[in-house]
Protein backbone atom coordinates (compact mmCIF):
# COMPACT_ATOMS: atom_id res chain seq x y z
CA UNK A 1 0.00 0.00 0.00
CA UNK A 2 1.24 3.73 -1.30
CA UNK A 3 -0.39 6.27 0.53
CA UNK A 4 2.50 8.67 0.79
CA UNK A 5 4.00 7.21 3.72
CA UNK A 6 6.24 4.68 3.08
CA UNK A 7 9.24 5.47 0.30
CA UNK A 8 12.01 3.31 -0.26
CA UNK A 9 15.00 2.87 -3.03
CA UNK A 10 18.45 1.71 -3.33
CA UNK A 11 21.19 3.09 -5.12
CA UNK A 12 24.10 1.25 -6.54
CA UNK A 13 27.62 1.43 -7.88
CA UNK A 14 30.64 -0.78 -8.60
CA UNK A 15 33.79 -0.07 -7.89
CA UNK A 16 37.82 -1.39 -8.40
CA UNK A 17 37.95 -0.75 -4.46
CA UNK A 18 37.94 -3.51 -1.49
CA UNK A 19 35.75 -3.33 1.45
CA UNK A 20 38.54 -2.50 4.20
CA UNK A 21 39.50 0.93 1.91
CA UNK A 22 35.20 2.00 1.28
CA UNK A 23 34.96 0.49 5.33
CA UNK A 24 38.10 3.19 6.29
CA UNK A 25 36.47 6.14 4.48
CA UNK A 26 33.10 5.17 6.25
CA UNK A 27 34.31 5.05 9.89
CA UNK A 28 35.86 8.46 9.15
CA UNK A 29 32.80 10.19 10.04
CA UNK A 30 34.46 13.93 10.15
CA UNK A 31 36.06 13.40 6.89
CA UNK A 32 32.55 12.85 4.77
CA UNK A 33 32.21 16.30 4.05
CA UNK A 34 35.29 15.93 1.64
CA UNK A 35 33.73 13.37 -0.88
CA UNK A 36 29.95 14.24 0.28
CA UNK A 37 28.75 17.55 -1.16
CA UNK A 38 25.41 17.36 0.77
CA UNK A 39 26.98 17.63 3.74
CA UNK A 40 28.36 21.10 4.78
CA UNK A 41 29.37 20.52 8.90
CA UNK A 42 29.56 17.05 10.62
CA UNK A 43 30.37 15.54 14.49
CA UNK A 44 30.21 12.42 16.02
CA UNK A 45 29.30 11.63 19.51
CA UNK A 46 31.16 8.52 20.07
CA UNK A 47 33.02 5.86 18.62
CA UNK A 48 31.93 4.67 14.83
CA UNK A 49 29.59 2.00 16.50
CA UNK A 50 25.73 1.07 17.20
CA UNK A 51 24.02 3.68 19.57
CA UNK A 52 26.23 6.42 18.82
CA UNK A 53 24.58 9.82 17.46
CA UNK A 54 25.87 11.94 15.21
CA UNK A 55 24.96 15.62 13.77
CA UNK A 56 24.73 16.50 10.17
CA UNK A 57 24.41 20.10 8.56
CA UNK A 58 23.48 20.11 4.87
CA UNK A 59 24.10 23.76 3.00
CA UNK A 60 21.52 25.71 3.27
CA UNK A 61 19.32 23.70 5.77
CA UNK A 62 18.70 22.88 9.39
CA UNK A 63 21.35 20.49 11.31
CA UNK A 64 20.08 17.06 11.63
CA UNK A 65 20.51 14.51 14.20
CA UNK A 66 20.91 11.16 13.52
CA UNK A 67 21.92 8.07 15.13
CA UNK A 68 23.88 4.72 14.02
CA UNK A 69 21.66 2.11 14.61
CA UNK A 70 23.95 -0.90 13.04
CA UNK A 71 27.25 -1.28 12.39
CA UNK A 72 28.96 -4.38 10.68
CA UNK A 73 32.77 -3.79 9.77
CA UNK A 74 33.17 -3.95 6.03
CA UNK A 75 30.09 -4.78 5.60
CA UNK A 76 27.01 -2.09 6.81
CA UNK A 77 25.94 0.55 8.74
CA UNK A 78 22.79 1.53 8.84
CA UNK A 79 21.94 5.24 10.43
CA UNK A 80 17.90 6.56 11.75
CA UNK A 81 17.19 10.37 11.14
CA UNK A 82 13.63 11.31 12.68
CA UNK A 83 11.94 14.67 12.05
CA UNK A 84 8.70 15.12 13.52
CA UNK A 85 7.05 11.87 13.15
CA UNK A 86 8.92 10.71 10.00
CA UNK A 87 12.07 8.26 10.20
CA UNK A 88 14.40 8.23 7.62
CA UNK A 89 16.85 4.92 7.55
CA UNK A 90 19.86 4.61 5.13
CA UNK A 91 21.52 1.47 5.16
CA UNK A 92 25.09 1.29 3.17
CA UNK A 93 26.26 -1.66 1.94
CA UNK A 94 29.19 -2.93 0.84
CA UNK A 95 28.79 -6.37 -1.37
CA UNK A 96 32.01 -7.99 -2.62
CA UNK A 97 31.28 -9.14 -6.00
CA UNK A 98 33.60 -12.42 -5.90
CA UNK A 99 32.48 -14.17 -9.11
CA UNK A 100 32.53 -11.79 -11.47
CA UNK A 101 35.47 -12.01 -14.33
CA UNK A 102 38.59 -10.41 -13.85
CA UNK A 103 39.91 -7.80 -11.41
CA UNK A 104 37.85 -7.95 -7.86
CA UNK A 105 34.49 -5.01 -8.01
CA UNK A 106 32.50 -4.10 -4.89
CA UNK A 107 29.06 -2.65 -5.09
CA UNK A 108 28.46 0.21 -2.97
CA UNK A 109 24.50 0.01 -2.23
CA UNK A 110 22.78 3.08 0.11
CA UNK A 111 19.43 1.69 0.99
CA UNK A 112 17.20 4.83 1.87
CA UNK A 113 13.37 3.95 3.39
CA UNK A 114 11.49 6.78 4.46
CA UNK A 115 8.54 6.19 6.64
CA UNK A 116 5.90 8.64 8.27
CA UNK A 117 3.94 11.66 6.77
CA UNK A 118 5.21 13.24 3.72
CA UNK A 119 7.12 10.41 2.67
CA UNK A 120 7.10 10.02 -0.69
CA UNK A 121 8.00 13.38 -0.84
CA UNK A 122 10.93 13.89 1.51
CA UNK A 123 12.50 10.41 0.72
CA UNK A 124 13.23 11.24 -2.57
CA UNK A 125 14.72 15.13 -1.37
CA UNK A 126 17.15 13.30 0.56
CA UNK A 127 18.04 10.80 -1.57
CA UNK A 128 18.57 13.16 -4.68
CA UNK A 129 22.28 13.69 -4.28
CA UNK A 130 22.86 9.80 -3.57
CA UNK A 131 24.07 9.05 -7.46
CA UNK A 132 26.57 12.05 -6.83
CA UNK A 133 27.89 10.84 -3.26
CA UNK A 134 28.50 7.26 -4.43
CA UNK A 135 30.13 8.29 -7.03
CA UNK A 136 32.59 10.16 -5.29
CA UNK A 137 33.09 7.47 -2.53
CA UNK A 138 33.77 5.02 -5.65
CA UNK A 139 36.71 7.27 -6.84
CA UNK A 140 37.70 8.43 -3.50
CA UNK A 141 37.96 4.42 -2.35
CA UNK A 142 39.64 3.28 -5.77
CA UNK A 143 42.16 6.48 -5.41
CA UNK A 144 43.42 5.18 -1.51
CA UNK A 145 43.37 1.59 -3.09
CA UNK A 146 45.57 2.20 -5.85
Amino acid sequence: MDDGHVWRNEYTIETSANAETIWGIFRDVPGWKNWNAGIEQIDIDGPFAAGTWFTMKPPGEETLRSQLIEVRENVCFIDETRVGDLVITVAHRIEPLGDSPGPARTRIVYAADARGPQASEIGPAVASDFPDVLASLAKLAETRSA
